[in-house]
């Protein structure tokens, strides 16, 4: 399957182009899952059961067309197609840390509020 590279939103702004790249409800999550190890497309279902498979796979082809992310067929179909993050996809990694862990801060500042 060949995936054609996706194009900036607004041209010369590294802000779009990082939130187009892994922006929304799944990528970074997917990212998350990835980290570790080279997971099955049921794995990453298994692991995230909240997400649609039809939105799951347009997801990771959005990754897979930004080259964060590498697709592997381990032989005919329907056999298991493997994903694992690229070595680009591996730069997200610091990112990623740094957001679950404002993440964090966000859940306890508001878990400290008493309730109305």
């Amino acid at each position: 399957m060949i995936h054609e590279r996706r194009v900036n939103p607004i041209s010369n702004c590294p802000l779009t182009a990082a939130l187009a790249a892994v922006g929304g409800k799944w990528k970074l999550v997917i990212v998350n899952c990835l980290v570790d190890s080279p997971r099955h497309f049921s794995a990453l279902r298994h692991l995230m059961p909240d997400v649609s498979q039809k939105v799951l796979t347009e997801q990771l082809n959005e990754l897979i067309a930004d080259e964060i992310v590498e697709r592997y067929e381990t032989g005919k179909v329907p056999a298991p197609v493997i994903y694992s993050l690229t070595e680009y996809g591996r730069t997200i990694v610091p990112l990623l840390r740094a957001v679950r862990v404002w993440g964090q801060t966000h859940i306890e500042r508001f878990s400290d509020e008493p309730s109305n």
